[in-house]
């Protein structure tokens, strides 16, 4: 069987005042690349569509729910590192306004107070379920960054929690064997967000 793993789209920045954990909608642009994930997305068999269960997972599902006239399954384990923060800002943005922040928080700030390895563990549960759900299915997963890291180290036998940068709605893509093989058919792609150019 086949994985689709997309990365959310593009999400407001936010900070929740009373401490609570932060789970913003997409931006405008995140909209906007969530349709354009769907219309290129369009031409392939989708048997079943999963996501996290945070928002900006599952507003970048929907309208490729909305195209293919699927449900939306939400698993837990997809959920991102960070779902406990009180704020979220695109870390490119981050890097932008304060490269010192940024560097501190890529470099061991994302993984404070959280259990990787048991996310990591989880990630994977969420996905071998997937798999022995839908036998020679073609499946897509729409989640975060640090889940398709997760996953993809897992695949490859990878031990860095996050060893690449994937980009907002690009698509993984993975085989799963019934023999038991997981393999990396193709990473970060996002063709579908460059710009038409006229001929």
């Amino acid at each position: 069987m086949e994985l689709l793993v997309i990365r959310h789209a593009l999400p407001v920045r936010m900070h929740s005042p009373d401490g609570s954990p932060a789970d913003p909608p997409l931006s405008e642009e995140g909209r906007q690349q969530a349709a354009r994930l769907a219309t290129w997305l369009a031409g392939e068999r989708i048997d079943a569509l999963y996501a996290s269960p945070m928002r900006r997972a599952r507003e970048t599902a929907e309208p490729l729910a909305a195209a293919r006239g699927l449900a939306i399954s939400l698993d837990p384990d997809l959920i991102e590192l960070d779902h406990r923060a009180s704020f979220y800002i695109p870390l490119e943005e981050l890097k932008r306004e304060n490269r010192d922040a940024w560097l501190a928080f890529v470099q061991g700030g994302l993984y404070e107070g959280i259990d990787v390895p048991a996310f990591r563990r989880g990630v994977v549960a969420a996905f071998e379920r997937i798999i022995a759900a839908h036998p020679g299915g073609r499946i897509a997963v729409v989640c975060h960054g640090g889940v398709i890291n997760a996953w993809a180290a897992h695949v490859l036998g990878i031990a860095d929690a996050m060893f690449f940068d994937p980009g907002y709605t690009s698509v993984q893509r993975f085989f799963a064997a019934a023999s038991g093989e997981r393999s990396v058919a193709s990473l970060n792609e996002l063709a579908h967000l460059r710009e038409r150019r006229e001929g």
